[in-house]
């Protein structure tokens, strides 16, 4: 199983990145996914999670309303899209394939102005 995160870097308050994770290594369309993220001193948290279909998706309170997660099942890939984001909301962001216990190797995000 290997998942490969892109679409970190730095933002100003407010603004939006989109974060994609390419997987490979298992049948896709299967299995949940799900993005955490950890920021420095702080425990890794769930962010969203999204069934297999898609058709089921869920955020941490923090991000509702601002984040969408979402999925193609043709690409192999989840994307994490963020909106009006805030300082807070830094931290390194990682994509995670729950039925593997799989974690990719983590994107930065920093929002500051």
């Amino acid at each position: 199983v290997q998942l490969v995160e892109s679409g970190g870097g730095l933002v100003q308050p407010g603004g939006s990145l989109r974060l994609s994770c390419a997987t490979s290594g298992f049948t896709f369309s299967s299995y949940a996914m799900s993005w955490y993220r950890q920021a420095p001193g702080k425990e890794r948290e769930l962010v969203a999670y999204i069934s297999r279909s898609g058709g089921t998706s869920n955020y941490a309170d923090s991000v509702k309303g601002r984040f969408t997660i979402s999925r193609d099942n043709a690409k192999n890939t989840v994307t994490l899209q963020m909106n009006s984001l805030k300082p807070e909301d830094t931290a390194v962001y990682y994509c995670h394939a729950p039925r593997f216990n799989s974690w990719g190797q983590g994107t930065q995000v920093t929002v500051s102005s």
